[in-house]
């Protein structure tokens, strides 16, 4: 299959595992497939990576460290800059290849995943010359202190395959940008950016070894990863149910951890928002990436005077999407990943018909690839399986409420607190809902926009931790408190309460 000028095959005949800086075949003795999801068409197959591929990206890893730790702020800076104009360059490519494997609409790979990996690398670029501490101060009066932000060593990491390049940029740019080393593993169906993403460091001339992917299954690479005794964290994007498996793993070995897991974002609509606004938002919201995304909008609360007009809104809005080939530049909405993916979403769906109003969509459209159509759900029960749990599909259910106070109790009704909005023109609405909807994300009458100078990262059984920003630099640095004396005295005056007196 050709994607934008090179045949994936070719590109990557050397292998789908990227150590030390070269192309290299798996050796667990399995083969996977690449399937395009918008044909069924295997675009690409390569032998899986096994524990010998892990432990080999990890000595690579763990060789690159000192030499990487060393550099300079500057010199990290300089070869995150000259990355970030690789990607740049390359950008159709990406965009092109991202589609292939994800079955994502092309318009959404090139003005979205590929400008924010773009974007985030940038970014990092200059994050990485302020990984400052404490300023220096006299804290006990006879000593002076300061703070040391240093790089933890040799991360382990596993991304999703929702937003392969995205999560790529997320997992890695913060961890090299603040002096570690890193080995990734993608999701096992969507490795092709990954790959790409990591030759493009080499040839921004990042070193050989500080970026390393294995493309491997879960149960064998990646639990093999995280228990690693030469990785020193793990950050991990995916499930609820997969997080807890991988923090049993990590948290055994006393490692660093950060988790992106699931969400149920609530797009909670007061009585005085601007219909039009709330209604466009809630179409855009729950149908990004085809719905597979953790902050994308699955609950809708609108208060009851709003309700009605909303529901038919939202309904009539959705029936104009377009369905279609990915590469067709007027494709708004792709297949699902997968058909198995399409007949899960697909399941719960025709559950919910029992107790809840279909109200349009709720099926697959007919011919080839794993699409199902813009689906609105109605009438459900709060405590329904539609309401409570992660769907990841182009589902959104729509519940009213009366009271302020209602609306955002229902908000917050969910295991999960990964991102939510409200819709509403009063300050003080604006102002309570983000104060008291407990999630890591409160957007004000918009839903899903992200940009790299903000930290993301949710409450409860989204997880912990944060991606992007400065902030998420707590995640891949050890602070280090230094103390100098400044008496010269060889007897301290507290040395008393151990032996002598004053």
């Amino acid at each position: 299959m050709t994607v934008n000028g090179f045949q994936v095959h070719d590109r990557f005949s050397a292998g789908a595992q990227y150590i030390g800086g070269r192309l290299r075949p798996g050796t667990s003795g399995d083969v996977q497939d690449v399937v395009n999801p918008a044909t069924g068409e295997t675009v690409f197959s390569y032998r899986l990576a096994g524990a010998a591929d892990v432990d080999a990206a990890v000595a690579a890893a763990g060789a690159a460290f000192p030499g990487w730790a060393a550099a300079t702020p500057g010199e990290r800076s300089d070869a995150l800059h000259r990355f970030a104009g690789v990607l740049a360059d390359r950008a159709e490519e990406f965009a092109y290849a991202e589609s292939l494997q994800c079955g994502k609409p092309i318009k959404l790979s090139r003005e979205f995943d590929v400008p924010g990996t773009v974007d985030n690398a940038s970014f990092f670029a200059g994050a990485a010359r302020h990984l400052q501490g404490q300023s220096a101060g006299e804290y006990s009066g006879d000593h002076t202190s300061y703070v040391r932000r240093e790089p933890i060593g040799v991360v382990g990491s596993i991304a999703p395959w929702n937003y392969p390049l995205q999560m790529a940029a997320w997992k890695v740019l913060p961890a090299v940008a603040a002096g570690n080393t890193i080995v990734l593993k993608p999701a096992e169906i969507t490795p092709i950016t990954s790959l790409m993403f990591a030759q493009a460091a080499t040839e921004a001339g990042i070193p050989d070894g500080v970026i390393n992917i294995v493309n491997g299954v879960g149960k064998v690479a990646g639990e093999h990863l995280v228990g690693h005794p030469d990785v020193v964290m793990t950050s991990f994007t995916g499930s609820t149910t997969v997080g807890r498996r991988v923090a049993e793993i990590a948290t055994a070995g006393v490692k660093r951890l950060h988790l992106e897991l699931g969400g149920k974002a609530p797009f909670v609509v007061f009585d005085d928002a601007d219909l039009d606004a709330a209604v466009h938002g809630a179409v855009a919201g729950s149908l990004i990436n085809t719905g597979q995304d953790c902050t994308a909008a699955t609950r809708a609360y609108v208060q009851r005077p709003l309700y009605d007009a909303f529901v038919q809104g939202v309904a009539d809005l959705m029936n104009t999407v377009r369905l279609g080939d990915p590469f067709d530049a007027s494709t708004d909405l792709g297949p699902l990943i997968s058909h198995a993916q399409r007949d899960r979403v697909a399941a719960v769906v025709d559950r919910a018909r029992a107790s809840a109003r279909v109200v349009t969509g709720g099926k697959a459209p007919a011919g080839d690839g794993a699409y199902y159509l813009p689906t609105l759900i109605a009438d459900a029960s709060q405590s329904s399986e539609i309401v409570q749990s992660e769907i990841f599909g182009p589902v959104l259910v729509v519940l009213p409420f009366d009271s302020d106070d209602e609306g955002i109790a229902l908000a917050n009704d969910t295991p999960y607190g990964l991102a939510s909005s409200a819709w509403t023109r009063d300050v003080f609405r604006a102002n309570r809902a983000t104060r008291e909807i407990k999630a890591g994300c409160v957007w004000i009458n918009d839903h899903i926009p992200i940009i790299s100078e903000m930290p993301h990262g949710g409450y409860k059984a989204s997880g912990f931790g944060k991606d992007m920003s400065s902030y998420s630099f707590e995640e891949y640095t050890q602070v280090k408190h230094v103390m100098y004396d400044n008496t010269a005295v060889a007897r301290k005056d507290w040395h008393r309460t151990i032996f002598g007196d004053r």
